[in-house]
């Protein structure tokens, strides 16, 4: 029985940092080489590896399919993101046949059929397709919302399955559309982000100067191929900067997510990975305190630990150190960024091996409140999440446009060759955060000695009697309770009866009896007061009803519609 061996990490062709007109010649080149993709079962076996010589093959031969079946240059191809063969081909088919691909999310834990059928709807509606592509499994649900949308819907083992016919394809310039890509949050009015060839290689070209990519390094991933950081970061740049991976399924992740941490150990050259806040979360929740990490894992050559997609928590990060240091994992391998869908992705990236640096930031400073109020100090703990990537310029300014100084907080503005030329058919949001070629990134935060701090999300703001609060800061605190954790909780504002705006609550509470609920709340209640100084409307919810985005962060917005609905029901209050 032959034994299945993975693309080498290394190989004699020269790296060059995503330095090529279009996409489709990163690939040309890329195939020269004997790197690759390598795909894992949920144990972390290898189950294939993918040269980027077979990917390119196939995807010529999928790109001649596709002009078969009558797709022109421009035309949109919406295609279900599973992480595999099949959509790596067909998404650089579509780049080689001139069209757009167009990720779309797989279905997740979270809302049901329907609810996937409509997303889908919704997004076939944005981003008006020739035809929708989906993997065998998922043909019921796909071809519903194929047929709902008016559109084609083609099951990817057929497609793939026909002859291919070599016809000549058309010529790509840097200034052509690559692809559409959904933000995470962009489910009931999605916004598709237009990327051209030349903004996304230079935000790939950005990603290797800015890692400092090195000859032994390998990435490892389980992030979603729909989602910005999992396709451009993971999938699009290591093929661009030629860097072979090993990839795991999100679902896999999800079930086993110490899988992650087998694949980073066995690598023996130098591990790039990447994972939101709340995967470093779950695996430091996953060790056993009875378990030592170095039984099991070698971590000691995990050279960038990334971290972005959400706002990073160093109280997640230092207890991700505690739980693995003994198996050789260093903190200063910790590579903080920031960046968003509409600029490619990269906006910034830590200096590899400065790690997690925090300021701490007086509340009223972030609040907009006047210091000197009969009040205790309190901070948070703000985190640098690295410095612009090259070409990147950033700059911080007051609501009406004028630029803040150092250290004042204000909405964080970026320019430069990645951004976005702006939301696929859509003006009117295109205009409402672009200007003069600066992008709104919808984002608070401050600059400090080149270095960017984020503090939050302009929209998600709680203001109560002129002060302003963060989600973020009601939710920690509640999570600090025993038997609460991160994504248990959405806070948010509503208005009361009497006009007045309020600070509303949700919490997912796992228990049944009525006097433990009322406990519950107490607690929560006098805990919120005690770090906000505010009285909030608290309700218990059951598990697994707070809504989240394609990504599985929490989405504040839809929660408070949910709620404002009546969709979302909480338990009563017991007489």
């Amino acid at each position: 029985m032959t034994t299945l061996q993975s693309t080498p990490t290394q190989d004699a062709l020269p790296r060059r940092f995503a330095d090529f007109a279009t996409l489709g010649e990163a690939l040309d080149y890329a195939a020269q080489g004997t790197r690759g993709l390598n795909f894992h079962d949920a144990r972390g076996a290898l189950t294939r590896a993918y040269p980027f010589s077979a990917l390119r093959r196939d995807a010529l031969a999928a790109a001649w399919r596709l002009v078969a079946a009558g797709i022109k240059p421009g035309d949109r191809i919406a295609l279900v993101a599973e992480t595999g063969t099949e959509f790596a081909a067909l998404f650089f088919g579509a780049v080689y046949a001139g069209a757009w691909p167009v990720p779309l999310p797989l279905p997740t834990s979270f809302g049901g059929k329907e609810s996937y059928i409509d997303q889908l709807r919704v997004q076939l509606s944005s981003c008006d397709p020739t035809m929708l592509i989906y993997p065998p499994e998922l043909a019921v649900m796909a071809g519903a919302a194929a047929e709902a949308g008016g559109v084609q819907g083609v099951d990817w083992g057929e497609l793939l399955a026909t002859e291919p016919t070599p016809v000549a394809l058309p010529t790509a310039k840097g200034d052509d559309i690559a692809y559409l890509q959904y933000s995470s949050g962009s489910t009931r009015f999605p916004h598709g982000v237009a990327i051209t060839h030349h903004a996304l290689l230079n935000n790939l070209a950005a990603h290797g100067h800015g890692m400092e990519l090195i000859d032994s390094d390998r990435c490892i991933s389980w992030l979603p191929w729909y989602h910005d950081m999992g396709l451009v970061g993971c999938f699009l740049s290591p093929i661009a900067n030629q860097v072979s991976t090993d990839y795991l399924k999100t679902e896999d992740f999800a079930r086993r997510p110490l899988a992650w941490l087998d694949l980073i150990s066995r690598n023996q050259g130098t591990s790039i990975s990447y994972s939101p806040t709340f995967g470093y979360d779950i695996c430091s929740r996953r060790i056993s305190s009875q378990t030592r990490a170095s039984d099991r894992f070698d971590l000691s050559r995990w050279r960038l630990a990334g971290n972005g997609a959400d706002m990073i928590r160093p109280d997640v990060m230092q207890g991700f150190v505690d739980a693995f240091a003994d198996a050789g994992f260093k903190a200063s391998a910790f590579l903080p960024s920031y960046g968003l869908a509409e600029a490619t992705l990269a906006v910034s990236i830590m200096p590899p091996g400065e790690g997690i640096r925090v300021e701490l930031v007086e509340e009223t400073q972030l609040s907009g409140v006047a210091a000197g109020q009969d009040r205790p100090q309190r901070y948070r703990a703000i985190v640098n999440c690295g410095k612009p990537v090259r070409d990147m310029r950033v700059e911080i300014r007051e609501e009406d446009g004028t630029p803040l100084p150092e250290r004042a907080i204000g909405k964080v503005w970026c320019s430069g060759p990645s951004v976005m030329v702006g939301y696929f058919r859509d003006p009117d949001a295109t205009a409402a955060c672009m200007k003069d070629g600066w992008l709104d990134t919808g984002d608070m935060g401050y600059m400090s000695d080149g270095y960017i701090y984020i503090v939050g999300r302009a929209k998600d703001m709680i203001i109560v009697n002129g002060r302003n609060h963060w989600p973020q800061d009601i939710e920690w605190a509640v999570e600090q309770l025993p038997g609460f954790k991160q994504g248990d909780i959405a806070a948010f504002a509503i208005t009361t009866p009497g006009g007045e705006e309020t600070p509303a609550v949700l919490v997912q509470c796992r228990t049944s009896d009525d006097a433990e609920r009322t406990r519950l709340r107490e607690e929560i209640r006098d805990r919120v007061r005690a770090v906000t100084g505010m009285n909030c409307v608290i309700e218990l919810i059951p598990p697994r009803t707070l809504p989240r985005t394609s990504s599985g962060k929490l989405s504040r917005a839809k929660a408070r519609k949910l709620y404002l609905s009546g969709e979302i029901k909480p338990y009563a209050i017991a007489a």
